[in-house]
């Protein structure tokens, strides 16, 4: 898959949302939103999770903001799957996700959006990670694979999407039954395998998003319930002839019995 580069006509993002669901963050979601660069304006839907106090939309320029409010804090996954919907009632065709405190790249919506447009079998398109401290500091990257056949083929053994660089085809996430509280902290590895039941899900090979390590985020604080998620998705979802299956269950077992150190050597050495 080759990069894409900013197309050389006029852009429009008039049928992109950015969708960022956010939990008494609000410094965080101000520089998320003010890191965004685009040719064309940016419309952004925010899902105030029960924040106390309430979400403030900043002023950003080139950005049109709308706050949801949700009536109580009821946790990611009905956040997330109330504001797809709410697009959906919108006619929106296209839902940006990005998270309070990460950083977009420079023309990281207009890029997503073509390819989408010229890929129309792709339901969810990622992008790679640059990972760095709560202090900015460069840590590592995450760079899933691109290609939609590779992603199939190892999906349920390493993480194949930066959930805060996809951008979703929302017509698609509805048709399959949309972001859903089964899988509690593995709501987007749920949304993606239900997906690649009837789309290609894909990578662009280039950088999208600045993630910024937090370790009071979900993946940190609800580590146990979201690597039970996955194994239980890993079952479901299991070919009993494809050997990354069997290594991704492997590795979720280990995650479960194991001390933290034992696990980081051992997928250092298998997983490198």
């Amino acid at each position: 898959m080759t990069a894409y580069s900013p197309p050389m006509p006029s852009p429009t993002l008039d049928d992109v949302t950015v969708l960022i669901p956010v939990f008494n963050a609000q410094h965080d979601l101000d520089r998320a939103l003010a890191s965004f660069c685009e040719r064309a304006p940016v419309r952004v839907l925010i899902v105030d999770d029960g924040s106390l106090p309430p979400i403030v939309a900043p002023s950003v320029a080139n950005l049109t903001i709308d706050v949801l409010r949700m009536p109580r804090n009821g946790g990611i996954e009905l956040a997330l799957q109330t504001g797809v919907a709410t697009l959906a009632q919108r006619g929106v065709k296209y839902a940006a996700r990005i998270d309070a405190g990460d950083l977009a790249t420079p023309y990281r919506l207009e890029k997503q959006r073509a390819y989408m447009e010229a890929h129309p079998e792709t339901a969810a398109l990622g992008m790679w990670t640059h990972v760095v401290s709560m202090e900015g500091a460069p840590l590592f990257d995450l760079c899933p694979p691109a290609e939609p056949a590779v992603i199939r083929r190892v999906m349920l053994l390493r993480a194949c999407f930066s959930h805060p660089t996809m951008m979703l085809r929302v017509d698609a996430v509805m048709d399959a039954g949309n972001y859903r509280a089964e899988y509690r902290a593995a709501e987007d590895l749920d949304l993606f395998l239900r997906l690649m039941e009837d789309h290609d899900c894909a990578n662009l090979p280039e950088f999208g998003v600045y993630y910024e390590l937090n370790e009071h985020g979900i993946s940190a604080t609800k580590r146990r319930t979201q690597t039970l998620s996955t194994l239980r998705l890993q079952l479901k979802y299991m070919r009993l002839t494809n050997l990354p299956d069997w290594l991704g269950v492997a590795k979720n077992i280990a995650h479960l019995i194991l001390p933290y150190g034992a696990v980081h050597a051992l997928k250092t050495r298998l997983f490198p």
